[in-house]
């Protein structure tokens, strides 16, 4: 065994026994243990894990610990995605996040079925962000990129991953279907007149609909709720902050 001294940022201190926060602590590590390995064992998963330094200089994730020394790890820092890379799968427990992510034009996964191996296969194999509240998920191997989402309420969830990854700029707003993620098209209303209540068809002129689950949507009052909600998150000032 050898011994290593850990100090983690404050932000970290939500997956830290309260007795480790705030302070350097000294704890026995196997001889073959990484950063990853201890940082991980002490609770924090590695998608939350910034900049590490040893001794005062910086190291990786990987590396070896040696015995006596002292570790610093930040808390990750937020980025800016393309829009491309910002393609996420959220766990079964996130759906109306899924929702609103699809809303805003996000590529994201979700099924209500959906189970924890079955969401690091899609972060592996298809390089989505994994998005859950269960920390022990981040942990798994296959999770090379994810958020722990430490808001409860959707709309706050929302504003946490658009602050986390920078989504603002590549939001594409109602061109994925809510429903199954697929995207959506114009359509006239003479096609989909027939699937319409009275009052919308008397008062609307425009329409979406998915070739895949073959909804149809419109500019209604739930358009203006979820306008000023996308509006709400992506304003400049918009607090991104969340603590558990």
């Amino acid at each position: 065994m050898v011994t290593a001294t850990f100090r983690f940022d404050s932000a970290l201190d939500p997956f830290l026994p309260r007795e480790r926060r705030g302070l350097p602590f000294t704890v026995p590590c196997a001889r073959a243990a990484t950063v990853k390995h201890m940082v991980e064992a002490l609770g924090v998963p590695h998608t939350e894990a910034g900049p590490v330094t040893i001794d005062g200089r910086p190291a990786l994730l990987d590396e070896l610990l040696a015995d006596g020394a002292s570790v610093h790890v930040a808390a990750v820092a937020p980025v800016v995605l393309a829009s491309l890379e910002a393609r996420f799968v959220a766990d079964a427990h996130l759906g109306g996040l899924a929702r609103f992510l699809r809303m805003a034009g996000f590529d994201t996964l979700y099924d209500n079925a959906i189970d924890d191996p079955a969401v690091e296969a899609s972060a592996q194999d298809d390089g989505r962000i994994a998005l859950t509240r269960d920390r022990e998920l981040l942990k798994r191997r296959g999770v090379l990129r994810g958020a722990y989402v430490r808001a409860l309420k959707p709309e706050q969830q929302l504003q946490e991953v658009f602050a986390r990854f920078g989504l603002a700029a590549s939001a594409r707003p109602f061109t994925l279907c809510l429903a199954c993620n697929a995207p959506l098209r114009p359509v006239p209303k003479a096609d989909v007149e027939a699937q319409l209540p009275p009052s919308v068809r008397a008062t609307h002129e425009h329409f979406l609909t998915c070739d895949v689950c073959q909804g149809v949507f419109w500019q209604g009052s739930h358009w203006r709720r979820m306008r000023a909600l996308l509006d709400g998150v992506a304003a400049p000032d918009a607090p991104g902050g969340m603590t558990l």
